[in-house]
């Protein structure tokens, strides 16, 4: 390895540094400042004449030496251990020997500031209602209406318009950015041979109307956003739910923005419930941890860029939040006024239910908590309420062009480096039915996304200045799906529960419906009132799923359990629920058990029935199906359940009975049912690489920057850590993908090992080798490549800067 270790360290001098990531100032640095510094040194407080409000006022203080950390009076201070001088206070707790070892290398690799951050309370307020946007007139050949605002403003600051990239850049830029995926070497050269007018805006098209690889690319986007995923903090105890089902089917539907927000905010089924009840925590938890202050939290930040998490404790020393309109906000969720607590200390004060911006309307304290709901979820995404549109719009903008037009993206608050464009996509974004594929369209369709990548940040007093886009870091997700494309290594099955399939209206049609309605004892077709009972099947299974799910719906009640632990649950026989089996099913026995009810009242009899259907796709290529019918069987004792978890008893099982199909019941199943089960009933079909985004959490995704997702995560971090260059060095996982595609490539006829190598750059980087690479790689090959130099090669290309960036 050692003359692919020379070479990958003479490609990358002067790109990245794998070895030392710089210190992150927003995710490492501000944390610290804010919890041990900012009370007194920065809002409106400068004790001592100190304020660390701007780098520029941390500079003039004359606390810090740049460059020098040892020489700095700000690091003698909060290391020191006399009580008189030392910072914080003695009456406050110490910063920890972490916090001041990153304080020191921060202030030692030049105290780097992200451009406009403050500290101070700005004075700033966006406005809450949209705001009409006049574009300017369009220079020749720049008519896009992002291209005329962008250029007024490169013209009032006497800047360059950056030069446009080619074809081979933006097919890979685009290809990362809409779908997740690296460009085939065949799309690569289709796309340069192409010479057809329209070409980039037609690719643009045909990579939105992906449907399977958008939905799989953007659940990455999103997960970290509603802080969804498929395992950790929160899943083992029943806890936490997932939203997984719910969100990849609306991002397959492409389900407009403000309904995704209505259903999350007022869920109209339990699909989508896990985002507002959040993760409830096992023990006694501070304030700041109960299910209404993380609903307070999560609706804030997700929708309105707005961090309440410091209002949630007291009145907000960064902005202008309150306690009281924290806990106003986490009273929508209550089920009756909360009492506020200052720093985790009860005040003997109460707060009702109240909106955030009561110019758009106000929510009723009275009203019952579903009803609450539906306000909020109204007033959030109501056409006025611009501050709901300007936030996703911002976050997109952030995604495709590496920064937010307000940045961070999570401090709405702040002033825009140009307001004009951002009220422009918001009011577009409202204009075309809040699309979130329109809005990625627009800004890739525009000169300025295709452009090339600012070279210089430039300090321009501490004001961040567009120059164009930027270089962004590939995901985790990015990179490990990337390396399964050019090593053939991506798995045959998948952890979160989707139905990864499209179907058509005569597919829909053509699907069968094979369950039947099953009970336990009738009497007369009906059943008491309250009833409760146990429905089981045990099926054997000679495979692993690989995709597949069903459709369960009860009159009037069920909880779905497999393996004695929860999966689904309802309570509207009308609306049938589709639940993702992959996972959840394993090879060999796997006992299925609902418990289903029957409602109305005690002592009277009514009609009950439940109805399940399913179809597996194994790993073995055979193919499953379950349906209720007369193998089913029922128990009346129904033991009770705990965190999710319920052991079913193992006597008193007896044969159910075929319930006689309501007309209601066989609506249901016709108009609902079928258009559900079809596509469970075509999964597998695609043939689509199965994604990381698509996979549980793991130690080389989560050295790549993944986060845990116990909290939302609106920006990942984008410096390398030492952590994650050993992964990239050493890591099983990434050792066997990568020896599996080297057995691919070595497999396939290549004329000359020059073919070989000009084949991988493509695949990788979508662009031809320079001779330099060309002769060292070849050489490294020889004329008979073997599995051993071709993997080395192909660990040489990926650790390339280039390979690691959208650029």
């Amino acid at each position: 390895m050692s003359f692919l270790l020379s070479l990958f360290l003479i490609c990358v001098a002067g790109g990245l540094n794998v070895c030392a990531a710089e210190i992150d100032f927003s995710h490492e640095i501000v944390p610290i400042l804010n919890a041990n510094c900012v009370t007194c040194h920065g809002g409106r407080e400068s004790e001592g004449d100190f304020s660390l409000n701007t780098r520029e006022s941390l500079v003039d203080s004359g606390m810090v030496d740049i460059g020098d950390a040892a020489a700095s009076h700000l690091v003698d201070l909060i290391a020191s251990d006399d009580t008189d001088i030392q910072m914080p206070p003695s009456d406050r707790p110490r910063m920890s020997d972490r916090e001041i070892q990153l304080i020191r290398r921060w202030i030692d690799e030049g105290m780097k500031w992200e451009p406009g951050f403050s500290f101070e309370i700005r004075s700033y307020e966006p406005p809450v209602r949209p705001r009409l946007v006049t574009l300017p007139p369009p220079t020749p050949g720049r008519e896009h209406p992002i291209d005329r605002l962008l250029d007024r403003y490169l013209a009032e600051r006497d800047l360059n318009v950056p030069a446009t990239i080619d074809d081979a850049a933006f097919l890979r830029r685009v290809h990362l950015d809409l779908i997740g995926l690296l460009p085939t070497p065949e799309q690569y050269s289709d796309f340069l041979a192409s010479g057809a007018e329209g070409r980039r805006e037609k690719l643009i098209d045909d990579l939105l109307s992906r449907r399977i690889e958008y939905a799989d690319h953007w659940l990455t986007f999103f997960n970290d956003l509603l802080r969804n995923d498929y395992s950790g903090t929160g899943f083992i105890t029943g806890g936490r739910k997932q939203v997984t089902e719910w969100l990849y089917s609306a991002l397959l539907a492409n389900k407009p923005f403000d309904e995704m927000t209505r259903e999350l905010v007022a869920p109209p089924t339990a699909a989508s419930q896990g985002f507002i009840d959040g993760i409830k925590w096992r023990g006694e938890v501070s304030a700041g941890q109960t299910n209404e202050i993380q609903f307070s939290q999560s609706i804030s930040q997700s929708f309105l860029g707005i961090n309440m998490k410091c209002a949630s404790c007291h009145d907000s020393f960064i902005d202008r939040w309150t306690l009281k309109e924290a806990y106003g906000l986490a009273a929508v969720y209550a089920d009756a006024p909360l009492e506020l607590h200052r720093c985790d200390k009860p005040t003997g004060e109460t707060q009702a239910a109240a909106w955030l911006y009561p110019e758009l309307g106000q929510i009723d304290p009275s009203a019952p908590r579903a009803e609450r709901l539906r306000q909020l979820a109204g007033l959030m995404t109501d056409p006025q309420n611009a501050r709901y549109a300007r936030t996703i719009v911002n976050r997109l903008w952030n995604q495709m062009m590496g920064r937010g037009l307000v940045h961070p993206l999570d401090a709405m608050q702040t002033e825009p480096w140009n307001e004009e464009l951002l009220d422009f996509l918001a009011n577009d974004f409202v204009a075309n039915g809040y699309d979130l594929k329109s809005t990625l369209r627009l800004i890739a369709t525009s000169e300025a996304y295709q452009s090339r990548t600012e070279i210089v940040d430039g300090d321009d007093g501490g004001q961040y200045v567009y120059r164009g886009p930027r270089q962004r870091r590939l995901t985790a997700e990015q990179f490990v799906d990337a390396v399964w494309q050019l090593c053939s290594a991506a798995p045959t099955k998948f952890d979160a529960p989707v139905l990864r399939s499209t179907v058509t209206d005569a597919e829909i049609a053509q699907t069968q419906i094979t369950g039947k309605w099953i009970w336990g004892k009738l009497q007369n077709g009906s059943s008491p009132g309250g009833e409760e009972l146990l429905i089981r099947k045990t099926i054997e299974l000679p495979a692993d799923v690989s995709q597949g799910g069903a459709v369960i719906t009860c009159d009037n009640e069920y909880v779905l359990y497999v393996g004695n632990r929860q999966i689904i649950a309802g309570t509207d026989w009308t609306q049938p629920q589709a639940v993702s089996m992959t996972g959840v099913l394993k090879k060999g026995s796997n006992q299925i058990v609902i418990k289903a009810k029957n409602a109305g009242a005690v002592g009277g009899m009514n009609p009950a029935g439940l109805f399940f259907q399913a179809s597996l796709k194994l790993t073995d290529g055979s193919e499953v199906s379950i349906a209720s019918d007369e193998t089913w069987q029922y128990n009346p004792e129904v033991p009770e359940s705990r965190e999710g978890r319920m052991s079913a008893p193992k006597q008193g099982w007896q044969p159910v009975t075929i319930v006689p199909g309501l007309d209601v019941w066989n609506k249901v199943l016709d108009e609902q049912a079928r258009r559900l089960l079809a596509p469970i009933m075509t999964t597998g079909s695609s043939g689509k690489m199965i994604r990381a985004s698509l996979m549980k959490n793991t130690p080389l995704m989560q050295s790549l920057g993944r986060p845990l997702r116990e909290q939302i995560v609106s920006m990942r971090p984008d410096g390398l850590t030492t952590l994650e260059a050993i992964d990239l060095a050493n890591a099983e996982t990434l050792t066997q993908w990568l020896a599996q595609g080297a057995e691919h490539w070595s497999a396939r006829d290549w004329q000359t090992s020059d073919a070989l190598v000009e084949e991988m750059f493509v695949a990788a980087l979508s662009r031809q080798p320079t001779p330099g690479e060309r002769n060292l790689l070849v050489a490294a090959l020889g004329e008979r490549p073997d599995p051993q130099s071709v993997q080395d090669v192909m660990w040489t290309i990926l650790m390339l800067p280039e390979f690691m960036l959208v650029r």
